[in-house]
């Protein structure tokens, strides 16, 4: 069945109509005055006449002053859709209603072009500095094609962003950066270079529709640069305690090889090769004491976990501690997946550190456990001098203790980092003596 469209009449014609229907009474009885009074033909068709051109041009000159605003602000309208904001009405009067429509329309195009410059600045300077990113930086569709790629990750593929925009990420072999793991790490071999790579996913959106934004990472350069150091750092210490050991021995070897080297030999060499060989063994042995301390350093192993009871475990070490009474602050049950012994060793360490500083002084120590977030926290509080070297406490092998080997703090760095935990030491705020804070998470 064939629906007719209903016909409307156009908004100014309806304005003229109703024009019309408000003049033509007034129109009609002047006529009809004319011409059934005493008056000439002539005179009623002159009156008819002015009459109906007075009319027909009231009318044009109404129909013109009611589409002209309406279609100026029709074409402002239209040019703000198409973004084009130079278009802007004359200066209209804020004195009538079509004025003060005509003067929001202009401050709403003057704002949305502000805006658009800000944000062309925006993107302009938003591109300048993905370009200068060392990482390789993608963006995908849903459909897994190329839209934006960075100049590191034009390196990375070894083409042109001219040639990469629009290909599948299965081209670029990148598909299996777009599943799985949001981040992780990989071993890869890319068109513009191969090593150790980093990477991070995440979701973003234009104009409504899904993308991927995909961050590929060279880690090779800062490992290798990392590694260096380390190296650095190894040599330096295993350099600095094996001169230690090594310059007395050498002169001492030599002293005694004179001595025995005397003809006759002097009534007391035997005392001075007894004492020289004494303070041998004692270095020696204290080179083995250090190499050992380094073994035990680099082979710690991974820690088996099992369930652990945080509240009973700090008791029972505070108790081993028997040069001093450990005050123990309990707080509330909590169980750990962690391993034990390593756990028990980290806090022993961490005592005996506090339990020395606190006998220089005279002062107190005092452990408790608190509950965090998704975190325990272990808390170590000494009444001790405090920390006067900061920056070191992590070095291996440092120690400012006569006698220490420099690695119970490591080793205990190394055991909560194991566990997915921190330890922080730090001087405390509310009097002299130093802090630490073990964090463990318990999932």
């Amino acid at each position: 069945m064939r629906v007719r469209r209903r016909r409307t009449i156009g908004y100014e014609w309806r304005i003229v109509l109703a024009s019309v229907i408000a003049i033509l009474p007034p129109i009609v009885a002047a006529l009809l005055l004319v011409w059934l009074g005493p008056w000439s033909d002539r005179l009623g068709w002159t009156v008819t006449v002015f009459l109906g051109l007075s009319a027909l041009i009231a009318l044009l000159t109404l129909h013109e002053h009611v589409v002209h605003p309406l279609r100026t602000l029709s074409n402002i309208l239209a040019a703000l859709r198409e973004e084009d904001y130079s278009i802007r009405s004359r200066t209209p009067s804020s004195e009538d209603a079509l004025g003060e429509v005509l003067i929001e329309v202009n401050e709403l195009s003057a704002m949305l072009r502000e805006r658009r410059l800000d944000a062309m600045e925006a993107t302009a300077l938003m591109g300048a500095v993905i370009s200068e990113i060392e990482s390789a930086i993608f963006v995908f569709d849903r459909d897994h094609r190329l839209r934006l790629v960075n100049r590191a990750g034009e390196r990375l593929l070894a083409l042109n962003a001219e040639r990469l925009i629009g290909l599948l990420a299965s081209e670029l072999g990148l598909d299996s950066l777009l599943e799985g793991e949001t981040a992780g790490t990989l071993e890869r071999t890319f068109p513009g270079g191969s090593g150790r790579f980093g990477f991070r996913r995440s979701q973003v959106r234009e104009k409504g529709h899904p993308h991927q934004l995909l961050v590929v990472a060279d880690l090779s350069r800062a490992l290798r640069e990392e590694e260096r150091q380390a190296w650095q750092r190894l040599v330096r210490v295993l350099g600095h305690e094996l001169n230690n050991s090594l310059t007395p021995i050498k002169s001492i070897s030599g002293s005694l090889e004179r001595v025995v080297a005397r003809d006759p030999l002097p009534e007391d060499w035997r005392e001075d090769v007894e004492r020289g060989l004494a303070i041998i063994s004692s270095r020696a042995e204290a080179l083995t004491r250090f190499m050992s301390a380094y073994a035990r350093l680099a082979r710690l192993p991974s820690p088996t976990l099992g369930e652990v009871e945080l509240g009973p475990l700090v008791t029972r070490i505070a108790a081993l501690e028997q040069r001093m009474p450990i005050k123990v602050e309990e707080g509330p049950r909590i169980a750990l997946q962690a391993d034990a012994a390593q756990l028990e060793q980290l806090l022993i360490n961490l005592l005996r550190n506090a339990v020395d500083a606190a006998l220089e002084t005279g002062g107190d120590v005092v452990i408790g456990w608190s509950r965090r977030g998704g975190a325990a926290e272990i808390e170590i509080l000494d009444e001790g001098s405090g920390i006067a070297g900061g920056t070191n406490l992590f070095v291996p092998f440092y120690t400012t203790k006569p006698g220490g080997s420099g690695i119970g703090l490591v080793l205990s760095r190394q055991i909560a980092e194991a566990h997915g935990g921190s330890l922080n030491l730090s001087n405390r705020e509310d009097r002299r003596g130093c802090e630490a804070i073990l964090r463990l998470p318990l999932q």
